[in-house]
Order: C-alpha cells, then structure tokens, then sequence
C-alpha cells in the first residue's frame, strides 16, 4: 500500500458533501474514505466472481457426477 496514485473523480454534490461531513466528523481525509469504499467495492467485486466460479464449478461436479452414476448404472445392468 505504499505507493499511492492520484485519482481524479467528478461525483454528484450530494456525494461530496456527505464525504465533507464525514471527513470532518472522523477527522480523516476524504482521500482515505474515498479509498476505503474503493477497496470494499473491489472486495466485493472479487467476492461476486468468486462466488460466480464456485457456483459453475459445482455445476460441472454435478452433471460429472450424474454421468458417473448413470455410467456406473449401466456397467451394473
């Protein structure tokens, strides 16, 4: 986290002055709020694709499983 890049955004006002708010309510800079959701946003981002994945995975263990069981049904017959 050491090297730090600028970032210029244009938000609604709205935005900015509850960012303002809350900057000065914390006593941290609107930088660093802007930077915590950022990093939730990616988090959770990261979070949707990993879940996506996992759900295909299961998907394809599914259907290679039912192959499995209807191979095995009919080695038995």
């Amino acid at each position: 986290m050491g090297n730090k890049q600028k970032l210029s955004v244009s938000i609604d006002a709205w935005v900015y002055e509850a960012v303002d708010r809350e900057s000065k309510k914390r006593k941290i800079a609107k930088s660093r709020i802007a930077q915590e959701a950022l990093e939730r946003w990616l988090r959770k981002d990261i979070e949707e694709k990993m879940t996506e994945a996992y759900e295909a995975m299961w998907d394809e263990d599914r259907e290679l499983a039912e192959l499995a069981v209807e191979a095995q049904k009919e080695i038995l017959s």
